[in-house]
């Protein structure tokens, strides 16, 4: 960078990203027809005339950008297998609050060899589970309370 040399990511993708940014917001169209060539994306005239380029940009970044296959992608190599998964944390999933494992009925109880064995046989038992998140305030935290 001293040598007014650009970083490999900015001068593959961040540069390439502001150019088609700067070109459809300025409505360069032989520069966007350039672009949308090269890339081998097919724009539709109506979100070409579109009054608003943000139509366009999303039209365009959509299909050579697309976000949903960069998140699947990104989850399968990031989340763990759950066959790696261990017993205390499967029994930690099926439990809710104060609850123990060992105070589940028995039928939930034997679903813990299926959720750790994740087998696709039509016989084994289909687990369902459903997480919800949502934001706190850092000061409702029990390691921000006062003590």
């Amino acid at each position: 960078q001293s040598k007014g040399k650009k970083p490999l990511f900015v001068q593959l993708v961040l540069d390439n990203i502001w150019s088609l940014y700067e070109a459809v917001m300025k409505r360069d169209k032989e520069k966007i027809e350039k672009i949308v060539t090269s890339l081998g994306l097919r724009i539709g005239a109506r979100e070409s005339r579109h009054a608003d380029p943000k139509v366009h940009l999303n039209a365009i970044c959509s299909q050579w950008l697309p976000i949903s296959d960069a998140i699947l992608s990104m989850v399968c190599d990031k989340i763990p297998s759950p066959l790696d998964i261990t017993a205390e944390r499967v029994e930690k999933l099926m439990c809710v609050g104060a609850r123990t494992f060992d105070s589940l009925p028995p039928e939930t109880q034997e679903l813990k060899s299926a959720f750790m064995k994740c087998s696709s046989e039509e016989t084994a038992p289909v687990i369902v589970f459903v997480s919800k998140m949502f934001p706190v305030d850092a000061k409702a935290l029990p390691q921000n309370k006062p003590r």
